[in-house]
């Protein structure tokens, strides 16, 4: 059976992926972000995953508020980078797995989640910028495929926290019975403090990221336990992205260990990265 090698919670702002594409890795005003990814990088070259499954959300450039899902699979067979209004990153599509990833379409629903899919649409810097970082070899292929699954942090009624955990859950009982023998990283994006419109524009809270990112590894029940305007109190308006990094630790198991961890503030979003592994990874 498919079986789930470790996980990722990471940052995806836009400004990762342009200063990855400028070649600003050595700058000394973004080393220390970039180095924060070097046993990211070192651990996914070692454990080659064949699949990443990456909870995200979409910025409006594929879905719109006229119909915004709460949750949605990608079957497409290959993943386009999205054009954001400043020209389209020179990167190549990265695979998908369209039947891994109608599998787990068919396992959410058979668990009681109503989950949308969607097919050939454009993805934006919410999987771009991190993958661009956590797989840099990718002049001309990426060493794996993706499944990227969507999730709505934008639109209210936004899923709960608790859902998402719970969500994360469900994801991990689709993989383990995926029959194949393939090994699979699960990766949540966004996040973390931020807010970049209104009376708080601008605002971080480094305290809050720091418990969060313990609260995650320790005990991510009690995160679950939040509401949305606890997570915006705390982290800002967009700060409650970080409910794609629950999710991603609800499909890790409890005795998934937590092998490294970086958290860099130098502009208007906290970037942050965390890696775990379960146990008996070889």
């Amino acid at each position: 059976m498919a079986r789930i090698i470790g996980g990722i919670g990471t940052s995806h702002t836009p400004t990762i992926g342009i200063a990855f594409d400028q070649g600003k890795q050595q700058h000394p005003a973004w080393s220390p972000l970039f180095d924060g990814y070097v046993p990211v990088v070192k651990w996914l070259t070692e454990k080659k995953p064949d699949v990443l499954v990456m909870f995200y959300n979409d910025h409006a450039n594929s879905f719109f508020f006229d119909h915004y899902p709460t949750f949605a699979v990608s079957l497409s067979v290959q993943h386009r980078v999205a054009d954001e209004g400043m020209g389209l990153r020179l990167l190549p599509p990265v695979k998908g797995h369209p039947a891994f990833a109608r599998h787990i379409t068919e396992s959410l629903v058979n668990d009681e989640f109503d989950v949308s899919v969607f097919t050939d649409l454009p993805i934006d810097h919410g999987v771009f910028s991190p993958l661009s970082v956590i797989w840099p070899e990718h002049a001309t292929s990426w060493p794996g495929a993706v499944v990227p699954i969507e999730m709505n942090v934008l639109q209210h009624p936004m899923p709960t926290p608790r859902r998402c955990y719970k969500l994360g859950q469900a994801v991990r009982r689709a993989i383990e019975s995926w029959p194949e023998d393939i090994r699979v990283a699960v990766v949540g994006t966004g996040g973390l403090s931020h807010q970049l419109a209104g009376e708080r524009a601008g605002y971080n809270d480094s305290v809050w990221d720091m418990r969060f990112l313990d609260a995650l590894e320790r005990d991510p029940e009690s995160l679950a336990s939040m509401r949305h305007a606890d997570f915006i109190r705390l982290g800002g308006s967009e700060g409650a992205e970080v409910i794609m990094w629950l999710a991603m630790r609800g499909a890790l198991s409890g005795a998934a260990k937590k092998l490294h961890q970086n958290y860099y503030l130098a502009m208007t979003a906290a970037w942050a990265v965390q890696l775990y592994e379960e146990p008996g990874v070889a």
